[in-house]
């Protein structure tokens, strides 16, 4: 089991968070495994800065190589992972970034 964190845009960590977005689509290049953790870390494109928001969901089905997954990428299944209550408002991360 490994620990991938990853940059969210605003849109889809909340739409992670809140449980309406259950597919994490990615660039191949981390050696992703059924398991494994994404520590995913909200990430502003227009202010080019982290909003100190996380959020860790557990990889429990990974699509590859297959037509309707485009060539370098994988499709995972997720489902959170809570620590306690808080952190199902996307509080995972105490200092506001990712530590592995």
């Amino acid at each position: 089991m490994n620990i991938h964190c990853l940059k969210t845009w605003p849109e889809y960590f909340r739409a992670v968070v809140s449980g309406a977005k259950k597919v994490e689509i990615r660039k191949d290049d981390r050696g992703f495994h059924t398991g494994d953790l994404l520590r995913l870390e909200e990430y502003d494109p227009v202010k080019k800065e982290y909003t100190g928001s996380c959020f860790t969901v557990e990889v429990t089905h990974i699509l590859r190589d297959q037509p309707w997954v485009p060539d370098g990428y994988v499709a995972m299944s997720i489902q959170p992972i809570y620590a306690d209550e808080s952190t199902a408002y996307g509080n995972d991360c105490p200092s506001g970034r990712c530590e592995v």
